[in-house]
């Protein structure tokens, strides 16, 4: 803390500063990062995985940097999956709960919500030409919530809000990955709280979600991870703090690279639909040999994030033949 006097009033400047504290997950993205920003409130950023051992590792690596659980004022999410909001719960003194408003129906587990969630994904591998035997996966869609909590949110999130108590951080709304993702950049330094948005050593998956409402369309999240991606060139980044991996310096070369590699990949769907129509789960078997079943709705949703994009192109169309979607070249 430094203390400044004017004109005899004692005037207070907390440093703002960034911990990092890092828990395991049962997941095969491995460890997640949870941040702790100092200011004006004391305040998490993710609060990675519901377990007894990410609880204990947490508990800790905060007890190292001389706090404690109930000295937590804020948690801040910047989306809903189950590694980034699994111990939101366990902050007895919190008084805030942050989030995109997508996080919702995942923290007031929505009944409603999920059924749609569900019946989603039933009539889309049905029109993808799923085979029965992967259907299995539909069983599991619930799974994840295992390692997560319920909540109720206070504070919704939208892009250019600051985070409560800390003024300099704003939202940037960075869609792809979850519909539900933000991330937030201070205004000075230029870093970045980048979430699951921007990693150093992997491209995160945009994952396939059903439309918020009954009724609208299908969101493309591929197409939306390549416009966040984008629209993170319009900042003057500096240090990214990411959800998995090392902490690294922005450089406009790995969007590049993302953005690259994603359209190499399209590339090769164009090539497979030159030897004829097929179905979404057609291409993702040529696609992905090696990982269809251990990885199938991983797969699925890169697969249909390529067919969203070689569409938005007008390089590829499709038509319903017998219920079932056929992609096929221009």
């Amino acid at each position: 803390m430094i203390i400044h006097l004017y004109g005899g009033h004692v005037m207070t400047m907390v440093k703002q500063r960034i911990h990092q504290l890092t828990v395991p997950t049962p997941f095969a993205v491995g460890d997640v990062h949870i941040y702790l920003l100092e200011g004006d409130a004391l305040t998490l950023i993710d609060a990675g995985v519901e377990t007894e051992e990410a609880w204990s590792v947490f508990c800790e690596q905060l007890k190292e940097i001389g706090y404690t659980p109930e000295e937590i004022e804020h948690v801040v999410l910047t989306h809903h999956h189950p590694d980034h909001m699994g111990l939101i719960d366990r902050f007895s003194r919190a008084h805030t709960l942050a989030a995109h408003p997508r996080v919702e129906p995942w923290l007031s587990r929505d009944e409603g919500f999920f059924q749609r969630y569900e019946r989603f994904f039933e009539a889309l591998y049905e029109q993808s030409g799923v085979p029965d035997r992967y259907k299995r996966f539909l069983k599991g869609l619930r799974k994840p919530l295992a390692y997560s909590s319920p909540g109720e949110m206070t504070h919704y999130l939208r892009e250019g809000d600051t985070l409560p108590g800390h003024e300099k951080w704003r939202v940037i709304e960075t869609p792809g990955h979850a519909q539900s993702h933000i991330s937030f950049y201070h205004n000075e330094s230029g870093e970045l709280l980048a979430g699951d948005h921007l990693l150093e050593h992997i491209s995160p998956n945009p994952l396939l979600e059903p439309p918020l409402k009954s009724g609208d369309k299908r969101p493309r999240p591929l197409l939306d991870y390549r416009h966040s991606l984008k629209k993170l060139k319009d900042y003057n980044l500096t240090t990214i703090y990411p959800g998995h991996g090392n902490t690294f310096t922005y450089s406009d070369t790995l969007i590049h690279s993302r953005l690259k590699k994603q359209e190499e990949r399209a590339e090769k769907v164009r090539q497979l639909l030159l030897a004829g129509s097929m179905t979404a789960f057609e291409v993702c078997e040529q696609l992905f040999p090696k990982h269809i079943d251990s990885q199938f709705g991983l797969t699925m949703s890169e697969t249909i994030g390529q067919l969203d994009y070689l569409q938005s192109l007008d390089l590829v169309s499709s038509s319903l033949i017998n219920e079932q979607e056929y992609y096929y070249v221009n």
